[in-house]
């Protein structure tokens, strides 16, 4: 009888026991997760500088400053791609924040090996937010948008017309 497997050693009852109290310490560590982040934000800038974005939990942009009037001398592709890198980079800083929080409700729990812990779809949640690009596994989409709008600038002349365009 030594040979059998601990869990069939144990009453029923005392198993289902554990299994609450397990099951209510990670209800407790959610709630505690979620009000952790319900408040909680990630300021990040584009590469250039020019621009400072703040997004919230949910990865929405809750903020947007120009920084030190650079705005004036770029024209409005440039912006637009400062303005979306620095709230794409945000958007996965606050998403990476969220996965550190919670990934530790994901393990298995030692005390009761039927809980293997909660169950999440980060891809689903996230998408492709949580690529950060740096694993080489191919360029960001704001590189390509970025390359994208210099070959756009490149067409046009320096007060936004396009090349061989004239004022009228």
């Amino acid at each position: 009888m030594n040979d059998m497997p601990r869990e069939s050693l144990e009453p029923i009852e005392r198993r289902i026991a554990r299994a609450r109290a397990e099951l209510e310490a990670v209800q407790a560590a959610v709630a505690r997760a979620e009000s952790e982040l319900r408040s909680a934000s990630v300021t990040t800038r584009s590469r250039d500088r020019a621009v400072e974005a703040t997004v919230g939990p949910q990865g929405q942009l809750t903020h947007l400053r120009f920084l030190d009037n650079k705005y004036r001398n770029m024209t409005a592709t440039q912006l637009a791609s400062s303005v979306l890198e620095a709230a794409e980079e945000g958007r996965s800083a606050m998403a990476h924040r969220v996965v550190e929080t919670f990934e530790p409700l994901t393990r298995p729990s030692g005390d009761t090996p039927e809980f293997g812990g909660i169950d999440i779809d980060w891809e689903r949640l996230f998408g492709d937010a949580l690529d950060a690009g740096g694993d080489g596994r191919g360029r960001r989409s704001r590189d390509r948008l970025r390359d994208e709008i210099q070959e756009d600038d490149a067409d046009y002349s320096p007060g936004g017309r396009p090349r061989g365009a004239s004022r009228t």
